[in-house]
């Protein structure tokens, strides 16, 4: 990958913005196992060692579902029935369950999903996505105000105006004041 991918919002728009401007940093099983391995902490029960075209091709196809709904809900739109059904589809193919264990100490609950690694994958990430599209704080979604960037985010802040203050904040501040001191000169 030539580029990072953006990690740290809810997880569904963690996955649509591997897809920034010109770029899909999803291309390859093994850019997908090195977004995996990034957001290992937050699914760690789908551990993918090596994961193969098919993975892959469930992962972009839940990552288009993603993006048609979470584009329709920037534009205060209903999102397409089509991503909707997608992505129910996805989660029914490998739903969750939780099974109780006892772990030498304590009954644990542990949440296993039967299915392919491929169905697995996509399903936890429509689940994330139907998490995030449910919660009231989606109509706080917004995209980065940077002028080369579609990265989306959801602001803790309601000042945040770019994706990341590192990645586009930095580089707007700088060209504004490119563009103050170059006028003055």
């Amino acid at each position: 990958m030539n580029e990072a991918p953006l990690v740290g919002e809810p997880l569904a728009l963690d996955l649509v913005n591997t897809r920034p401007t010109g770029v899909d940093l999803l291309a390859t099983p093994d850019d997908l196992a090195n977004w995996l391995a990034l957001q290992a902490a937050r699914f760690p029960e789908l551990a993918v060692a090596r994961p193969t075209s098919a993975d892959l091709a469930a992962v972009h196809a839940v990552r288009d579902q993603i993006s048609a709904a979470l584009d329709a809900r920037l534009h205060d739109r209903r999102p397409p029935a089509d991503a909707l059904r997608g992505l129910n589809a996805a989660q029914a193919a490998a739903p969750a369950i939780r099974q109780l264990e006892w772990d030498g100490d304590a009954v644990i609950a542990i949440q296993r999903r039967d299915g392919t690694v491929a169905e697995r994958l996509a399903a936890v990430l429509a689940e994330a996505a139907a998490d995030l599209l449910a919660d009231p704080s989606i109509g706080k979604l917004k995209r980065c105000e940077a002028d080369d960037c579609v990265l989306l985010f959801l602001p803790a802040h309601p000042r945040r105006r770019w994706c990341s203050a590192e990645r586009c904040g930095n580089r707007v501040r700088v060209a504004r004041y490119y563009q103050r001191h170059k006028s003055v000169d």
